[in-house]
């Protein structure tokens, strides 16, 4: 269902206020709160403009869709990346899972055309390319991502642990201690809902095995 501008802007608007519109026909009430709380969370990514239909979809280079395929691979959920990328977890997915068969070689747009009437004439791009060695710049861009999942992860450990409690830790000793009994709960025993429940080690192992 296309739902205009002006009516997504509505809905962000009164859901701000704590409240919901009426749900249209053909939509369940669920789904369509669920959609309005994306469109929140798009607006406060990516501006209010990011809520508007564009007139021609975005052509984005493969540099750009590695950008985003890094920090998925890194540890931030398909949701967060796309939402501020203002694209469809969906289309997220597909880059993901193409790369992690192709390499970088898959996140290149194929070429469109028809196809040729001469069936003797050599096919092109039809066989699956290896997977490459990740290329310095690759591994740049994925350097970048896990540096920036790394920062927020260490602002979230600081205010649960650190921010309030300073007079309870009587020595570096001590308090080195706690650090690294914190970083194997958090990183190995809680179960936050964003990781699909699982602790957030194995859930990165788990976006690197499978898409």
């Amino acid at each position: 269902m296309r739902y205009s501008y002006e009516f997504k802007r509505k809905c962000v608007e009164m859901y701000y206020r704590g409240e919901y519109p009426d749900t249209p026909d053909g939509i369940g009430s669920k789904r369509f709160h669920r959609k309005i709380r994306e469109w929140v969370r798009i607006e406060e990514s990516c501006g209010p403009d990011a809520l508007r239909h564009k007139g021609q979809n975005r052509v984005w280079t493969p540099e750009e869709r590695y950008a985003l395929v890094a920090r998925v691979l890194a540890g931030e959920s398909f949701s967060s990346v796309a939402v501020s990328a203002g694209i469809n977890s969906g289309q997220l997915y597909q880059w993901v899972h193409k790369y992690k068969i192709y390499g970088y070689n898959g996140l290149i747009p194929k070429q469109k055309g028809r196809k040729s009437k001469d069936s003797d004439m050599k096919k092109v791009g039809t066989r699956k390319p290896p997977k490459p060695n990740e290329s310095e710049y690759e591994e740049l861009i994925r350097l970048r991502a896990e540096n920036e999942y790394m920062k927020a992860e260490i602002e979230v450990i600081k205010k649960e642990m650190y921010y309030g409690y300073e007079k309870e830790y009587t020595s570096f000793e001590g308090f080195s201690k706690a650090v690294e009994e914190y970083i194997d709960y958090y990183n190995n025993k809680r179960i936050p809902a964003k990781t699909k429940w699982m602790p957030p080690q194995k859930h990165r192992e788990a976006s690197m095995c499978s898409a």
